[in-house]
């Protein structure tokens, strides 16, 4: 009888003892991880603010398939939110506020603990987006505590699985950047039309730097003068070595009438005949233009026409700024033939 009670005491003192070490434990914590993703900031923020698009990259949803998530009618911005329902407890997060293209603020109630603010951030790197994934409270109950203390501390038990969401991002991005298309739409006409340009050559190395320094002097010399645009900018390829990817290019800006250029800026106008042309659409990263090119030429010599005196050209029909994923820029390839 003596020594169950001497069994008991000891189990008391290790008991009061053991909760009062869970007791003294920190009643604040902050976990965050980061990654550098080379993708634009624009690009990762639009995926993150939607929650319909965690279910791609979420490191529990891997875990536990078996998880259920339940939308509501807003997903995206300040009001949205999301719920879920697992055989760890039901939770919820909501967005508090967003920066666009800077930082997002949620909050996440899980069971009965009490609510914690997630924060992402988005700074821009030589290397592409520093995506910064964090969760913070001030107030750790005893029994989350006593959870993280039997993990290795909160951020053992939260940390591994914010590392894993942000190599899915990363994995699922590059993906989604990588998609393209090319579609030979046929023989077309081409209306024909003036423009403004700058020839230059250029290899696969330099050739979007030197696209973006002529359009960027080409835009200066409209602006100065008050010429608008009259179209999408355009490459006229007065050659082109698809064996070693060098060129010699026009880069220009369509404009509705000749302009007759008095100064030194370098700028001239160009003028592309009305003509029956070969006409492509890549759908995707301009680095797949050699292969849009590839194929254009290949079904030119498959149904037995010639280009003409005419030079190629390719018209870049949306703009790389309103479509941060490069798998949605679309570039129109228009070869003209002999008739």
């Amino acid at each position: 009888m003596k020594t169950a009670k001497v069994v008991i005491i000891i189990l008391l003192i290790f008991i009061i003892g053991s909760c009062g070490y869970v007791a003294v434990q920190p009643n604040s914590y902050d976990i965050t991880r980061s990654k550098v993703i080379k993708a634009p900031a624009k690009l990762l923020f639009n995926q993150i603010k939607d929650y319909k698009n965690w279910e791609s990259w979420s490191p529990w949803i891997e875990k536990d398939p078996s998880i259920k998530i339940t939308y509501p009618e807003q997903t995206s911005g300040v009001g949205s939110s999301y719920s879920w329902t697992s055989d760890d407890g039901p939770g919820t997060m909501k967005t508090t506020a967003v920066s666009e293209f800077d930082s997002i603020s949620q909050e996440m109630q899980f069971g009965s603990f009490p609510p914690s603010n997630v924060y992402w951030k988005f700074e821009k790197v030589d290397e592409g987006t520093q995506v910064t994934w964090g969760m913070k409270s001030d107030e750790v109950p005893f029994l989350l505590k006593f959870f993280a203390l039997i993990n290795g501390g909160m951020d053992n038990m939260v940390g591994p699985d914010y590392e894993r969401g942000l190599e899915k991002l990363d994995s699922l991005t590059m993906q989604s950047m990588s998609k393209f298309e090319v579609t030979i739409n046929g023989i077309k006409e081409y209306g024909g039309g003036f423009y403004l340009y700058k020839t230059s050559n250029a290899n696969n190395e330099n050739i979007s730097a030197t696209m973006a320094q002529q359009y960027g002097s080409i835009g200066m010399f409209m602006a100065k003068n008050n010429i608008p645009m009259n179209g999408m900018p355009l490459t006229v390829y007065q050659d082109m070595n698809m064996a070693d990817g060098t060129v010699i290019m026009s880069n220009g800006i369509p404009v509705s009438e000749k302009i007759t250029i008095t100064d030194d800026s370098g700028v001239l106008c160009g003028y592309i005949p009305k003509t029956k042309v070969l006409k492509t659409t890549l759908k995707g990263n301009y680095t797949n233009l050699s292969k849009a090119w590839t194929e254009s030429m290949k079904y030119l010599a498959e149904i037995k026409l010639e280009q003409s005196d005419i030079k190629p050209f390719e018209i870049y029909t949306n703009d790389p700024g309103n479509f941060p994923n490069p798998a949605d820029w679309v570039t129109e390839i228009y070869i003209p033939i002999k008739e």
